[in-house]
């Protein structure tokens, strides 16, 4: 664990701290770590190629939004619509669980007392196509 890198994989760590949108582009899949390395080492730290990468906040920022919406939109492609009612439906029967303690700690009365045996209509009415 107390091995050191050696000098020339500092260096690109070192250059790779300057360049954040570079490791946006590896973990997008854009580029690869090797390749990165490959071009770094045989173009060298000055190369015009790096500017693009180059920390731009203004940038960053606006490539941030883009994806986190991005990974938003995503995980709505690939929800499992079944599932989700499943849960929609879970979390609102906890919260009529919840709802009843407190009524119950406050010492008022269900607001259903009569109708114990009819379950309540859910909030949010999925239905298949």
């Amino acid at each position: 664990m107390g091995k050191k890198l050696h000098p020339s994989v500092q260096e690109f760590k070192s250059f790779v701290k300057k360049h954040p949108i570079l490791v946006q582009e590896v973990r997008k899949g854009v580029l690869n770590w090797q390749e990165v390395y490959e071009d770094w080492y045989i173009l060298g730290e000055n190369d015009e190629k790096w500017e693009k990468y180059k920390n731009n906040s203004s940038k960053t920022e606006e490539s941030e939004k883009e994806d986190f919406i991005g990974k938003i939109f995503s995980s709505f492609k690939n929800a499992d619509m079944n599932n989700l009612q499943q849960q929609i439906s879970n979390v609102s029967e906890a919260i009529s669980t919840i709802q009843a303690v407190i009524h119950q700690f406050r010492g008022e009365e269900k607001p259903n007392q009569g109708q114990s045996s009819h379950r309540q209509p859910q909030p949010f009415a999925f239905r298949k196509d």
